[in-house]
């Protein structure tokens, strides 16, 4: 006697069992797929987690105190004497109309045009001299180079600091024996070729290396065929290897400009040296002296506000114009 068919509504999907020795009807596969496809999302949480906690959560309470200022009744004493009160835009406008955080702006630029062209061009030069057929040593020369971005940034900034006293710095005795000039490298100009001396020192090799990386992606093929029309090594570096790895100095550029707007290590580690040094001299320093030497904290929320906008529209405003570029050459 044999038994109807089941019907597409009495069939029962299966599968396989823990042990593998048979399957088993409560596990359904379409249930397995979707938990299959939400794992990926699972392993992203303790990262989203730690960026929610540390990046997103640190910049909405920077956001919600510039917003807002101490309100102080009477001589400030007492309990209720300080309340925080809503103020608008209040501070951002006080930022704006405040000469001193103007004038750090301007000397943050002044320092970007001898740091950034100064630096690019050498981590370029290296990178072209360490991709040429008869570079010897090129593994030693490469870690020599790269070595000082090793070195933590207060450190090379006091290290050089040192060097830059006349009392202590051994090149200021080389001078006197010599009998030839001895520069005040903390006075005037000068200041400004001391605090680049030690962004270049300690930036090029690591702008070298990305640079060098993608030199060393550009198959050999390209090089050869050069060789062939008779290019020389430098036709080749001007012609071929320049414009191929131009995306990577994009890149560089991009990070030495925020980095520009963002230094805040060599100042503050030479201004205990020298008298000639303001606390104000760059942004970052203009936000310390506000919220740790003033206990202005809403207004120096409100100028770290303002400076990471203005970082985002340079940086953005440099890219579009970078990106309009190359799709012209590829055109």
């Amino acid at each position: 006697m044999t038994s109807a068919p089941l019907k597409g509504s009495d069939r029962i999907e299966v599968g396989p069992l823990a042990d593998g020795t048979g399957t088993d009807p409560s596990v359904r596969p379409s249930s397995t797929r979707r938990r299959g496809r939400s794992a990926p999302y699972w392993f992203l949480v303790p990262t989203l987690t730690l960026f929610a906690a540390f990046t997103v959560v640190p910049i909405g309470y920077a956001v919600w105190l510039s917003l807002h200022k101490v309100q102080v009744k009477g001589i400030g004493l007492g309990k209720g004497a300080r309340s925080e009160v809503w103020n608008g835009f209040g501070n951002y406008a006080d930022v704006l109309n405040n000469s001193e955080f103007g004038h750090s702006v301007l000397r943050a630029f002044g320092y970007g045009l001898i740091v950034i062209p100064t630096m690019l061009g050498l981590a370029l030069v290296f990178a072209l001299m360490l991709d040429t057929p008869k570079a010897r040593s090129a593994p030693f020369a490469r870690l020599m180079i790269f070595l000082p971005y090793a070195v933590p940034g207060i450190i090379a900034a006091l290290m050089w600091g040192f060097l830059y006293l006349p009392a202590v710095s051994p090149f200021y005795y080389l001078l006197d024996k010599f009998g030839l000039p001895e520069p005040d490298l903390f006075n005037g100009g000068n200041l400004y070729l001391s605090f680049a001396n030690i962004a270049v020192w300690g930036g090029t090799g690591f702008n070298m290396i990305v640079i060098y990386t993608a030199l060393r992606a550009i198959p050999q093929e390209i090089y050869e065929a050069a060789r062939i029309d008779g290019a020389s090594n430098v036709r080749i570096a001007l012609s071929v290897k320049i414009p191929i790895v131009m995306p990577s100095l994009v890149l560089t550029f991009f990070f030495s400009v925020i980095a520009t707007l963002q230094v805040f290590t060599e100042p503050m580690a030479l201004k205990p040296l020298t008298n000639n040094l303001q606390s104000t001299w760059s942004p970052l320093m203009a936000i310390y002296d506000s919220a740790f030497l003033k206990s202005d904290i809403y207004g120096a929320s409100a100028t770290a506000v303002v400076l990471a906008l203005a970082t985002f529209v340079l940086s953005f405003t440099l890219l579009r114009i970078s990106d309009r570029y190359t799709r012209e050459d590829r055109a």
